[in-house]
């Protein structure tokens, strides 16, 4: 076997392969004597078909047979003499498979980037500190009170929070539109579900009273005809209802499963389940943080064949949330520029971080695997079945160590970069948005 390689441009390599005539036609031989000693053909015996009407009838895919294996043996051997490591699978191209000849052919592939990382100590992190207050643990109760609030008709005029019982009927252009009537619907105001304006306008109207409001769809609507169109809404309100929340006592915090000591020990288990929570998002945004900054200091020519494969897996994601939203078979093909961005990321970090873990001889801290574990079991009724399943499940496991090795290489970088502990509370982290 002879071999030249060419680099063509950034990561891709050509190799270009010659395998000797004898060792493909000595393996073409060998095929078309084992085709002859088992194949049936009209007008022979079994065994007695002559070597010449074998060839004539198979020789030529027996050879293309042949050619293809070749070039993936001899290909695995080319890049292992030559210590290339491939990052897809090649493209080959023959230039010359003939009888008598040599196998000539070419591959052509992308190769992994070779990694050298520099600058860690110019990654700038702004530490999160942060604890769950007396505060932020009465405002989660309020918001438990809310999911088990009942309600109370009423006669006064409605305002924020209230639910009212409608039927509205909608035109633009005085013409009635698809999705702009409906009769005995139910909104809370201050849900947001309608367009904006839609709730201001009814606020303060009581049961019996009709009325016609003007509002405006946004520019951004789902509906094309509707986008920036002005709309009428001729409202009509049967009933308003007031919130009516639960009292704070045993029996509320039986509604959580808590059995034994009452609100106490209700406050201790909301306690800790938002400190696992706070605890998590802490580490989630210093990761982001750490992994952001390793990115800008480190620039890396990433294959074009791992962004491809990494689509494939974002898309495919994709199609599972789709599926469970929307008939499966009228699922939108989703086209690669969508995932593109985020594909080239997530390689570029994994083999960044993937440099860091081999330069460091990192090796899976089975410690911090268990403590995941449990943590991620905390959140589940019965945290000793989730922590089996862990344990008799390899793929999950697997995962999970992914997880731990990937936390060690982050802890390990943040050792290195610039770390500033900034004051916050508990709404700036889980809820930076305000929503």
């Amino acid at each position: 076997m002879q071999v030249s390689v060419e680099t063509t441009q950034g990561l891709e390599r050509r190799l270009t392969i010659s395998v000797p005539a004898e060792t493909v036609d000595v393996e073409v031989k060998n095929r078309l004597r084992h085709i002859g000693k088992t194949q049936r053909i009209n007008g022979f015996r079994p065994g007695k078909v002559p070597p010449s009407v074998i060839q004539k009838r198979y020789g030529q895919s027996v050879r293309q047979e042949v050619a293809g294996e070749l070039m993936q043996r001899n290909f695995v051997d080319a890049i292992v003499a030559e210590k290339l490591n491939p990052a897809g699978r090649p493209a080959f191209v023959a230039k010359s498979n003939e009888d008598g000849k040599a196998l000539e052919f070419e591959a052509t592939f992308e190769i992994y980037p070779e990694v050298v990382l520099k600058d860690l100590d110019k990654i700038a992190v702004e530490r999160p500190a942060v604890e769950v207050t007396d505060a932020d643990l009465d405002e989660m109760f309020e918001t438990l009170q809310n999911q088990h609030k009942t309600w109370k008709e009423n006669k006064r005029k409605t305002k924020k929070g209230d639910k009212l019982t409608i039927d509205f009927n909608g035109r633009v252009d005085g013409e009635e539109f698809e999705g702009g009537k409906a009769e005995g619907f139910e909104l809370e105001l201050g849900s947001g579900r309608m367009i904006p304006g839609f709730e201001t306008e009814i606020t303060g109207m009581k049961a019996g009273d009709e009325k016609t409001i003007t509002i405006t769809f946004p520019e951004d609507y789902h509906a094309e005809k509707l986008k920036g169109k002005d709309a009428e809404f001729d409202i009509v309100v049967h009933k308003t209802e007031g919130p009516v929340l639960p009292e704070v006592d045993d029996e509320f915090a039986k509604l959580f499963g808590v059995e034994e000591g009452g609100v106490a020990a209700l406050r201790e288990e909301v306690g800790k389940n938002m400190a696992r929570e706070l605890n998590q998002a802490v580490k989630a945004k210093v990761k982001e943080q750490v992994i952001e900054g390793l990115l800008e200091v480190n620039e890396l020519d990433i294959p074009a064949a791992l962004v491809a494969q990494e689509v494939d897996v974002l898309r495919k994601q994709a199609m599972q949330r789709f599926a469970g939203q929307m008939d499966p078979n009228n699922l939108p093909e989703l086209p690669a520029e969508m995932f593109e961005e985020q594909a080239k990321r997530r390689v570029k970090t994994g083999l960044l971080l993937g440099e860091v873990i081999k330069v460091n001889e990192l090796k899976v801290d089975e410690a911090k695997v268990t403590e995941l574990i449990a943590s991620a079991a905390s959140a589940y009724e019965d945290p000793a079945e989730v922590i089996e399943y862990y344990k008799t499940n390899k793929e999950l496991a697997q995962q999970m160590q992914n997880v731990a090795l990937e936390e060690q290489a982050v802890e390990l970088l943040l050792e290195s970069a610039k770390v500033k502990d900034k004051k916050a509370s508990f709404k700036d982290i889980m809820n930076p948005e305000g929503k």
